[in-house]
């Protein structure tokens, strides 16, 4: 394969340092940063870009820091963990920056400071492991092309990395398990799993195990059928199969945020879509006259029902986007919505923009998909009013936003 010298420009989204080759094309390097000189080895080639493997640093950034994973460029659960903190949150600026400007088209937007992770390290309520060849639960990793043991995992939080090495399960058919703490360090496994039958199972220390089915929802097995997680005061149900922010302190930035872009007054109506187990829902509740959530996860539906029993102005759906929000009879001020990483399906956005609400906040963990969904919803008359990025996962490229958006009068 062709080696090179580069000099690195700009970080991509997705986690690779990029330069340009002597013919101008893109070449993109993972665990390298902007402003380093590198020698690579080409590892795979398009017509317009390529991928390259670092063999040697000949010019290190003075952002370049000692990884504290051992299985770091390995496991691939963290992208970042060379680069100091300081530099990680200025990177993921400038790539939300790049994508709205590449892909959505916003020259001149307003994409403010990435606020810092208040835990960058332990932050992880949550992790997902595989079965290992070996035997016992590791992750994947895309550089060995199979599941790894894993020995420590400093992003995890130390609850999690104490359950994990006390796991001894030997399940057939385990594709998949999730091992999440809650906020008072209750402990739950949830298996996915080839067999239709669940399986027996015996613990000898204090946890509740679950299956996950295949819409999501869960079966209990052993113990309580959920979790309780506490942000900015108030406790939230959540079930195995539901999503919950996997870093809680990271999440009072979100809800801040959205209470800040919000404004609401106490006279409007706010519609939900993607409402989960209510969690943004019930700070938006707090200043508005009528709430209505969207949700399909049945036991997320569930979860919020007992989550948001105080408030008498929410009403939740359970049901797709696509199928709810073409029959409801409102008129929303203000839409809120926090879509699946893909985001708004072409079904989804026709009946947001059709409602035509006065204001949107787009919730988004990915740079891509808010600048794509965003471009639409421009072409209607909508104005990106300003970005916000939160770093919910330090030391993975991955990049949350929220965003605020006004429709044209």
């Amino acid at each position: 394969m062709q080696e090179l010298t580069l000099q690195l420009t700009s970080m991509a989204n997705g986690g690779s340092a990029m330069g340009r080759d002597e013919s101008g094309r893109a070449v993109f390097v993972p665990f390298t940063i902007p402003g380093e000189q590198v020698r690579v080895r080409i590892t795979s080639e398009k017509k317009s870009y390529a991928q390259g493997e670092l063999l040697e640093l000949l010019s290190p950034s003075l952002d370049r820091v000692e990884p504290q994973c051992p299985h770091f460029t390995v496991c691939g659960g963290c992208h970042f963990q060379h680069i100091a903190y300081e530099a990680q949150l200025k990177l993921k600026q400038e790539v939300v920056q790049d994508q709205l400007s590449r892909i959505g088209g916003f020259r001149e937007a307003n994409v403010m400071p990435t606020l810092a992770n208040p835990t960058p390290w332990a932050y992880r309520h949550d992790i997902s492991l595989s079965p290992t060849e070996e035997g016992g639960l590791g992750f994947w990793s895309p550089s060995v092309g199979k599941v790894i043991p894993i020995e420590r995992c400093p992003i995890i939080h130390p609850q999690l990395s104490t359950l994990w090495q006390d796991l001894d399960m030997e399940l057939p058919g385990l594709r998949k398990m999730t091992l999440r703490v809650g906020d008072d360090e209750a402990l739950l496994a949830a298996m996915e799993i080839d067999d239709v039958e669940p399986p027996e199972l015996e613990v000898d220390f204090p946890i509740s195990v679950a299956i996950i089915l295949p819409d999501r929802t869960a079966a209990s097995l052993i113990g309580d059928n959920h979790l309780i997680q506490s942000v900015r005061g108030s406790d939230f149900r959540v079930s195995p199969g539901c999503f919950f922010q996997p870093s809680p302190a990271a999440a009072e930035l979100l809800i801040d945020t959205l209470v800040r872009f919000a404004a609401l007054s106490g006279a409007e109506t706010v519609v939900e879509l993607y409402s989960g187990v209510g969690m943004l829902t019930r700070f938006l509740a707090v200043g508005a006259a009528q709430l209505i959530g969207i949700e399909a996860n049945a036991d997320a539906i569930e979860d919020a029902s007992v989550n948001l029993a105080d408030f008498d102005n929410i009403s939740l759906y359970q049901g797709w986007v696509e199928d709810v929000l073409p029959m409801l009879d409102a008129k929303p001020d203000l839409m809120v919505i926090n879509p699946p990483d893909d985001g708004l399906s072409v079904e989804a956005r026709k009946s947001v923009i059709e409602m035509a609400p006065a204001r949107l906040i787009y919730v988004s963990s990915d740079a891509a998909t808010v600048s794509r969904d965003g471009k639409q919803l421009a072409r209607v008359g909508y104005q990106l009013k300003a970005l916000q990025p939160i770093d919910m996962t330090p030391h993975n490229f991955q990049i949350d936003t929220i965003s605020l958006w006004e429709k044209a009068p």
